[in-house]
């Protein structure tokens, strides 16, 4: 299945598009050909538009949640485009706020239901030549904030598919780049000239791979071609943008396939470390693979996902490997594992830092494993009682079903949790007379496969953020 989405993702050779204009007309699309349904349309988003366009601008559901919308999918996001400045969207939205000094928008925030709505409102952005103080030597963007045309802010964006508008009041969709007809045959295709477009913005490069993993679309030819000599621009990409993106990218529902993507276009060895790590495990039982599974999983089941989880699944290999390196010296067991992590996680932040509070998450959910082998006395009352248990219990039973662990172990938490009070004595008088007869070993000593039980396995899928307390 990998090796087709990578054929795919190799793409076929299409004739590279006309350079754009700043007075080229859209095409109008009308409903009987786009067949948007507007009840996939947040209601915040077109309550958006309406207040726009009744304080006299225009405004337009824009980017990635119309190809979704043409696709047939649910948009998880909704983003508005409109001619009206960041100041003048503030003024008609008391609850918004302005966000951003590269790329100024407006977040409009509506509450209710489970969580509160962010609506991102942008203004249309100018055409910028090479030569103005707003690009570096290199070609990238460092300042986004001058407006222009809805035309120009159409050549702006980045590939065909995401340069759509629609209008929720008229049911018209603005297609200025042939998106509608990329859509059909099922290509990723850049606007404008691929190696400058890369220039200007090096996530590009990331988002044709996130984008083709989404969509099961090819990536056009000339748009993939520059990849592999570019990639190392990906250097010059802020920390927190790089790190958003390839949260976007792990969180797609495709991570595994995306991960392969990203080596075979040449943005793979050497340029993102923690990427290479998971590689390096390339195979079916691998915890990284495991890991990564389970994640496409709750996300195509439409399941919440929590960042500081899955780097810790991602991040494991290393911290593991550190933290036998660490005892073979003869150091303790704790102590050994703090100082791996602190290790991984200092050599994560060269490359991208992960935010300080997905870093906690991560430290918990590691520092927990040692604990989860003592079961004997009070600590697996204490160990239950920690906010962070099922966090670290379903981190347990992956490493479990990569072989670090026996089943055996997993198997025995799963009855404590539930047991009686008496039952959990007599469990805890078992786990202390199993290790009198099997002493201590080394931690992720491999071991025999068991077959799991139903309802372990149905642990295992990563929990909830509410199961979390995050």
């Amino acid at each position: 299945m990998i090796d087709q989405f990578i054929r795919r993702i190799l793409g076929k050779k299409v004739a590279a598009p006309s350079s754009t204009s700043r007075k080229k007309i859209p095409q109008e699309v009308p409903f009987k050909h786009h067949q948007i349904n507007q009840d996939h349309i947040s209601k915040n988003a077109i309550k958006v538009t309406h207040t726009l366009q009744a304080g006299g601008y225009e405004a337009f559901i824009v980017g990635g949640a119309v190809r979704d919308l043409i696709l047939g999918i649910v948009p998880k996001d909704f983003d508005v485009a409109t001619n009206a400045t960041p100041e003048q969207v503030q003024s008609l939205f008391k609850k918004s706020r302005l966000i951003g000094r590269r790329f100024q928008i407006v977040h409009v925030t509506f509450y209710g239901g489970n969580k509160p709505e962010i609506i991102e409102v942008s203004t249309f952005r100018a055409m910028l030549n090479n030569e103005s103080e707003h690009i570096n030597e290199s070609g990238r963007i460092l300042s986004d904030n001058i407006w222009g045309s809805q035309s120009e802010d159409a050549a702006r964006r980045d590939f065909t598919i995401n340069a759509m508008y629609y209008n929720p009041a008229t049911q018209f969709v603005l297609d200025y780049h042939g998106g509608m007809k990329d859509i059909k045959e099922h290509l990723i295709r850049m606007i404008g000239q691929p190696t400058q477009r890369y220039r200007e913005d090096p996530i590009r490069m990331l988002r044709a791979v996130r984008f083709a993993a989404k969509t099961g679309f090819s990536i056009e030819t000339l748009t993939l071609t520059p990849i592999a000599e570019l990639a190392p621009l990906i250097h010059d990409v802020p920390s927190a943008r790089l790190f958003d993106e390839i949260l976007k990218l792990l969180m797609s529902g495709h991570a595994w396939a995306s991960l392969e993507a990203l080596r075979h276009v040449g943005l793979g060895q050497g340029l993102l470390p923690m990427i290479d790590a998971i590689m390096q495990q390339a195979n079916e039982d691998s915890f990284a693979k495991i890991a990564l599974d389970r994640t496409d999983e709750r996300v195509q089941l439409g399941k919440p996902i929590s960042p500081g989880f899955l780097f810790a699944t991602l991040l494991w290999h290393e911290v593991y490997l550190g933290w036998q390196n660490e005892m073979s010296t003869g150091k303790p067991q704790i102590p050994s594992l703090h100082d791996a992590i602190d290790q991984v996680l200092a050599n994560q932040r060269e490359v991208f830092a992960i935010q300080r509070r997905f870093e906690t998450d991560m430290r918990e959910i590691w520092s927990l494993q040692p604990r989860f082998e003592k079961r004997i006395g009070k600590m697996p009352y204490r160990l239950l009682e920690s906010p962070r248990f099922r966090a670290g219990y379903d981190f347990l039973c992956l490493r479990s079903m990569a072989d670090e662990l026996p089943s055996s172990l997993t198997e025995w938490w799963d009855k404590f949790q539930t047991a009686s009070a008496q039952e959990r004595e007599q469990l805890i008088l078992d786990a202390k007379e199993e290790s009198l007869l099997n002493p201590s070993s080394t931690p992720g000593k491999s071991r025999r496969r068991r077959r799991r039980s139903p309802k372990q396995q149905a642990l295992t899928n990563f929990p909830d953020d509410s199961q979390q307390g995050l």
